[in-house]
């Protein structure tokens, strides 16, 4: 399973986010994080499009949870920063995206099926609150 940075920093910006009881701006964010700005005000962005967060603009804007971390699963959190739905291999959800038709004989793909499987439900499974 490929998960960037971007997911790191959205994870751990969230949990600062939540732990907060006012907008957190993305110059503390980064600085408490020692990422980039720029990378982080685009994560936050994608988060905040989906309704993961809710932003405020000004000198006491900043991002708040739009919802409450239980209903928040950390799945939609990598879906949303990634792009995609987070797989153990491009094929794993199904034979049909194995490249080179190797479908025919692909003695692995069960077994990363299952794995991906099992991925997707400990995702949907967990959520912020889990985490902070």
């Amino acid at each position: 399973m490929l998960l960037t940075r971007a997911s790191e920093y959205a994870l751990l910006s969230l949990i600062l986010i939540a732990r907060s009881n006012k907008p957190e701006g993305v110059d503390l964010l980064s600085t408490r994080l020692n990422i980039s700005k720029s990378f982080l005000a685009k994560i936050l962005q994608s988060l905040a499009k989906e309704g993961i967060l809710k932003s405020y603009k000004g000198a006491k804007g900043g991002f708040v949870l739009d919802r409450k971390p239980e209903e928040i699963p950390i799945q939609l959190i990598l879906e949303v920063v990634e792009k995609k739905h987070p797989l153990v291999f491009d094929c794993s959800p199904s034979m049909d995206s194995c490249p080179n038709n190797r479908a025919q004989f692909c003695m692995i793909w069960p077994f990363l099926n299952k794995l991906q499987t099992k991925i997707d439900e400990f995702l949907d499974n967990i959520t912020l609150k889990d985490i902070i």
